[in-house]
């Protein structure tokens, strides 16, 4: 962030896109508190901050009337939070993201001082990438500074679209957004091997591209979750109930020759925990993977499997992490995910570099207390997802013209 903060005003586009509660108040402040280290920058350099954010997807929850719901998603909402955070801070909201009103409340900015302009998204001009709004967010500030990696994968106004109204010397990446960066980089470009992927979730669709990409990168590759049932059944596997993309049957092949070809091993979990409802109060059971009886469907993964990834794991240099084992809301179908993420640890301490991306690989290693025992917790999901499968991302484009 190689800018000269003193007496400027710097627009600076966070992700506080964070949960609430039916209070509104914060339940998980960890993107708020993942962009503290340059908005403290800022500040200590002489600036002050501007800042932007969208909060969930106000124009697509609009009211009966097809208002905005601004009392749901005002961005009003993370000010305390960002405030007890920022002790001694004065932290100010305008309750318009553009226009006389924030430009007035921008200019009035004295070093040192933060202002929250309203959410991002209330305009519908914001997903649409529109210029004229970009505009008017580039009037707030004389200094650009994305720090939203979460929403890089997007064209939006207040990501790409606006930093066209900044020369290049007066734009920058923030501090999360460089980690980010490299941390992906150093996986994508210089990896120690072997280098071990694990891939979980639903569906095999959502991840296609991640495991076409991983082929080519990858020594091995864990594969956990519902998508696992779709490699079983093109196997010929008989997997009850279970989670299936029958119009994928013919990728997973593809993926599994591809792999064997370019001689890398491929691992789905030999057991599974099974049950007979998509419940937590269902009858459990363990069985092979590949022979699960009607009525019944794999849940999470099973000890055998767990074994097998763990071993897998820690014989590793470089991980990767991306995607739950199991339907890990669910307490009685966590284990899988959770033996992954101590494994994952160890191998750190081992000496190991980790990457972990994606909401419920990162919500397991942050409710074990793991967090600051991985080499790196990414905060974009579909930002990291796509920066690994080789895409450029319109919100690092952007800044780089």
């Amino acid at each position: 962030m190689n800018l000269d903060f003193k007496d400027k005003k710097v627009l600076l586009r966070v992700d506080f896109n964070v949960p609430l509660n039916d209070k509104f108040q914060v339940t998980d402040d960890t993107r708020i508190r993942r962009a503290l280290p340059t908005i403290k920058h800022i500040l200590k350099e002489g600036g002050a901050a501007v800042i932007m954010s969208h909060l969930g997807r106000p124009q697509k929850k609009k009211n009966e009337d097809g208002s905005i719901n601004v009392e749901k998603f005002t961005l009003q909402h993370v000010v305390p939070q960002l405030s007890k955070l920022l002790k001694g801070v004065k932290v100010m909201f305008c309750p318009v993201t553009v226009g006389k009103q924030a430009k007035e409340m921008a200019k009035a900015l004295k070093p040192g001082e933060v202002l929250v302009v309203e959410n991002t998204r209330f305009d519908a001009g914001e997903s649409k990438g529109d210029e004229a709004l970009a505009k008017k967010m580039a009037q707030l500030g004389s200094l650009y500074v994305n720090d939203a990696f979460g929403t890089a994968h997007r064209k939006h106004a207040s990501t790409a679209t606006v930093a066209q109204f900044f020369k290049p010397k007066k734009k920058a990446f923030g501090f999360l957004m460089e980690a980010e960066i490299a941390n992906a980089t150093k996986v994508l470009n210089n990896p120690e091997r072997p280098l071990t992927a694990i891939v979980g979730g639903a569906k095999v669709s959502d991840k296609m591209l991640l495991l076409e990409k991983l082929i080519d990168l990858a020594d091995n590759i864990i594969v956990g979750g519902g998508m696992a049932y779709t490699f079983f059944k093109a196997q010929g596997g008989n997997i009850g109930n279970s989670l299936v993309e029958d119009d994928r049957l013919k990728l997973a092949n593809k993926l599994l020759a591809k792999a064997k070809k370019k001689k890398v091993n491929i691992y789905l979990p030999k057991d599974s925990m099974t049950a007979d409802d998509f419940s937590p109060k269902a009858k459990r059971a363990v069985k092979y993977s590949k022979r699960i009886p009607k009525g019944w469907m794999g849940l999470d993964i099973g000890e055998k499997a767990q074994k097998e990834f763990t071993e897998v794991i820690l014989n590793s240099k470089t991980i990767l992490w991306n995607g739950p084992m199991g339907v890990f809301e669910m307490k009685p179908f966590a284990k899988g995910t959770k033996t992954i993420a101590k494994a994952v640890a160890k191998a750190t301490k081992k000496g190991a570099f980790s990457l972990v991306g994606g909401g419920d690989s990162v919500a397991a290693v942050n409710q074990m207390g793991l967090n600051d025992q991985v080499s790196y917790v990414s905060t974009g999901g579909g930002a990291m997802l796509e920066f690994l499968e080789g895409k450029e991302l319109p919100g690092i484009k952007a800044m780089k013209s």
